[in-house]
């Protein structure tokens, strides 16, 4: 995998407030990390069809006696990397981890109404979104990369698909990608694919469904995390990967800048947490389990002083 470095500078203060129905939690005080552990749950964003990273179980059972509301999901019906990194980070406040799963576009924009507490859901952190988000410790690292139907023997490289119709999740950075205006900073990206013809999706795998249908039955191609088309592949999906990946981000997870509460302690906490994660090897092991391989050392190393200037 290729070796990439950027600084990154987010700043850390704000206001923010999440219970299930809006306002403070008995006893909550007035900043989100003590709301959360008044309450006794951590609400989560996430996909509910985003594997590896987040997917309904086959057999999912609601854990019992949970303090999760009737309309989210336990840790016992979903599965996946961010999942368990979900999971770890609530056991480090002290509380219970409970899911909801609203539409991406809606996590990136911000204002989340104080319907969740933070997105742990491979979310890139970006200029543009660092407008309305705050973030943590980035907990891993990713590669964007290109996939094609097998039966396609023309495209050899991500050059050859200018002017293709390529698949993406409406709202991803890969969607900024093809339309050449995604920033990482400290990344110099090289647009190779010019005059994409762009097609959304909800999320990532529901375009990679649509790919594996034919080669130009509905799409020429579609961009992913690099670990997701290789799962596909892993399940039968007649589909390759097209060349190297096309670059490389940090994921990290993210709170509304536009909520009720102040965020700071809370994500000193998460921050603080994460970065334990990855000092003892647990965030290692879950990318071990998930990926067949560490995707986390690089954000790992991630000088989170950076989040503050």
């Amino acid at each position: 995998m290729k070796r990439f470095h950027f600084l990154l500078a987010v700043v850390m203060i704000g206001a923010f407030l999440l219970t299930a129905c809006g306002g403070a939690a008995p006893g909550g005080g007035n900043d989100l990390l003590s709301t959360v552990k008044a309450r006794g749950t951590l609400i989560v964003s996430s996909d509910p069809a985003y594997p590896p990273q987040s997917a309904l179980k086959a057999s999912p059972a609601r854990t019992e006696g949970t303090k999760c509301a009737s309309d989210q999901q336990t840790l016992g019906e979903l599965e996946g990397f961010d999942i368990d990194v979900s999971a770890a980070i609530a056991k480090g406040l002290g509380v219970e981890v409970c899911f909801v799963t609203p539409a991406w576009d809606l996590i990136t924009a911000g204002n989340w109404a104080d319907r969740w507490d933070v997105s742990v859901g491979s979310m890139t952190v970006t200029p543009e979104r660092a407008k309305v988000l705050y973030f943590a410790q980035p907990y891993y690292t990713t590669p964007a990369a290109l996939f094609v139907h097998t039966d396609n023997t023309t495209y050899q490289q991500p050059s050859d698909l200018g002017g293709k119709q390529i698949g993406v999740c409406g709202g991803c950075t890969y969607e900024s990608f093809l339309m050449g205006s995604l920033v990482i900073p400290g990344e110099t990206i090289d647009f190779v694919i010019k005059d994409a013809v762009i097609k959304t999706y909800d999320t990532d795998t529901t375009a990679l469904e649509d790919l594996s249908l034919g080669d130009g039955v509905r799409l020429d191609a579609v961009l992913t995390a690099q670990p997701t088309g290789l799962g596909m592949i892993a399940d039968g999906r007649p589909l390759r990967q097209l060349g190297d990946p096309v670059y490389f981000e940090y994921l990290a997870p993210a709170i509304d800048r536009g909520g009720s509460l102040d965020p700071a302690s809370f994500i000193a906490e998460v921050t603080r947490i994460v970065s334990a994660l990855h000092k003892d090897g647990t965030m290692a092991g879950f990318s071990q389990t998930w990926y067949g391989v560490d995707l986390t050392a690089a954000a790992g190393t991630f000088n989170a002083a950076e989040f503050g200037k």
